[in-house]
């Protein structure tokens, strides 16, 4: 059982230390995001080890580290689906509708 929480502890630090080195070198707001939900998901998994840790040593299972683990997928899910609703409408401010027209129709419209 200890070899097992070992593994998803490593797993954890992993994905943490993975999304830790992508949000501090990519500059591209979607790649940011992905990053910091790996960062998300790592931390998700080191509260579940704590939980079986603990349930392991003898103790009842706390069922309160598991709803937390639960409600922060959600609210993660929520907060990544909010912040790519904002990328979108941001790149499409930014964006010229005259960018998007073919040549030969931006000479047609000229003319």
């Amino acid at each position: 059982m200890s070899d097992v929480t070992t593994l998803y502890g490593l797993c954890a630090s992993g994905l943490i230390a993975i999304g830790i080195y992508g949000f501090s070198l990519q500059s591209e707001p979607l790649r940011r995001i992905i990053s910091f939900n790996l960062i998300g998901t790592g931390v998700f998994l080191l509260f579940g080890v704590a939980a079986r840790r603990a349930a392991a040593a003898g103790f009842l299972a706390d069922p309160v580290p598991h709803a937390m683990v639960i409600t922060g997928i959600v609210v993660a899910f929520a907060a990544t689906a909010l912040t790519v609703a904002l990328i979108l409408r941001l790149a499409e401010l930014n964006t010229d509708p005259e960018e998007n027209i073919q040549p030969e129709a931006r000479d047609e419209k000229s003319a």
